[in-house]
């Protein structure tokens, strides 16, 4: 099978990360994949925000933990160490479906390399936050940008599960 397609059905999302950094080799080869995810118009209208440090990590994942309701100690990132922001910017019409592709590219990327990786939600919420608006101000970054997902990456502590049968229904041909 051609290793492309090969990764598309292998990728699993991760829920139990090892604490190990991946190498900036491999971070910078999958952030690279995700700048070349197709946009509506080639208009480029994400960003990514590459969180390695170790503080700001945690206080996305407390920001996060507070908005989706879990209790005191939960990690919605399961321990990745490395945490990657997309957001895009809310003027383009195709913001949203540009930004998930565009986490479609790093998580695809990333099982290529034999990193772990799961799509955390809430981003949106986040960053209509005074703790979301505070952390872009602190980048520089001035634009209207909605977030559109957080992907979580690092090492699997744990083989992943296998894939669900895909329903009977899912392809229709005319």
């Amino acid at each position: 099978m051609n290793e492309t397609l090969k990764v598309l059905e292998t990728r699993r999302s991760c829920r139990n990360f090892k604490p190990d950094m991946i190498s900036e080799d491999d971070l910078k080869a999958i952030i690279k994949a995700g700048t070349y995810a197709a946009t509506g118009m080639g208009k480029q209208s994400p960003i990514i925000i590459v969180v390695t440090d170790k503080k700001t990590r945690d206080d996305i994942s407390e920001a996060n933990r507070k908005i989706g309701g879990w209790d005191a100690g939960f990690d919605p990132f399961y321990g990745a160490p490395v945490i990657l922001i997309v957001l895009a910017k809310k003027d383009i019409w195709t913001h949203v479906y540009d930004g998930s592709l565009v986490m479609g590219n790093l998580m695809n990327a990333a099982e290529s390399l034999g990193i772990a990786s799961i799509w955390i939600h809430r981003a949106k919420e986040e960053f209509e936050s005074d703790f979301g608006k505070a952390l872009l101000a602190k980048l520089g970054i001035t634009d209207e940008y909605e977030g559109i997902g957080h992907c979580a990456l690092g090492y699997a502590a744990e083989p992943a599960k296998e894939a669900a049968p895909r329903k009977s229904d899912y392809v229709y041909y005319i």
